[in-house]
């Protein structure tokens, strides 16, 4: 069973904004919603790799200390360890090390916080243009599709625009826009954010695509759910 993100009255006031907004532009706004936009297995990877090399790297420069653990583990009965096989110990340490973090890192809400910022905001800003290409993209004849785009475990949110529309509009336009949603979603209210964000974003489009004698609706207005 699929889990929804927000409410029905939030799909309601979104689709609505939407619908809105297009009345006055030839531009086509598609709004999709995902809990996240990766896993960052490769994250995990790197943070066992780097605490299993921390592990072997203190072993290796207090050898003495860790060889007295040892015996002392082993109330002195334990035989002296050749070269070989303290490698060997070393190296097993390691592994466990690798495999513990490993393991704790399955709990994928301490894999996000752990996550540095500019690597989420780089997965969702590839996750919004691959949305795009996929549904949004030369999918109108003017190429004035333009996309929304929230995840909301990375609490990140990208515009995505055609070719016609980022040729007239500047990334930074969509700011206000942008810094209307993160306020509303912060608030627990990401509906409200999104319609928001639509409204102001229609505003833009309607300044510089305002709507034609013929206006057909060639995209979804409905909120996509991920």
């Amino acid at each position: 069973m699929k889990v929804s993100h927000v409410s029905a009255a939030d799909h309601d006031l979104v689709t609505a904004a939407v619908a809105a907004a297009e009345d006055r532009t030839s531009g086509e706004i598609v709004t999709v919603i995902a809990a996240q936009s990766n896993d960052y297995d490769d994250v995990a990877l790197v943070w066992a790799s780097v605490i299993a090399f921390l592990a072997m790297s203190v072993i290796a420069l207090f050898p003495d200390f860790y060889q007295g653990l040892y015996y002392r583990l082993s109330g002195g009965w334990g035989h002296e360890l050749t070269p070989n096989q303290w490698l060997g110990t070393v190296i097993a340490i390691g592994v466990l090390k690798w495999i513990g973090v490993w393991l704790i890192l399955l709990y994928r809400p301490l894999r996000l916080a752990l996550t540095p910022r500019a690597i989420k905001a780089a997965r969702v800003r590839a996750r919004a243009v691959d949305l795009f290409k996929v549904g949004t993209e030369a999918k109108t004849l003017g190429r004035t599709g333009v996309l929304l785009y929230v995840s909301l475990r990375e609490h990140r949110a990208d515009i995505v625009a055609d070719e016609a529309i980022a040729a007239k509009v500047a990334p930074e336009i969509w700011g206000d826009a942008m810094a209307s949603l993160i306020e509303r979603i912060r608030a627990g209210k990401p509906g409200e954010g999104m319609a928001e964000a639509v409204r102001q974003m229609g505003v833009v489009l309607a300044d510089h695509f305002p709507r034609g004698s013929e206006n057909p609706n060639e995209l979804p207005d409905r909120l996509i759910e991920l």
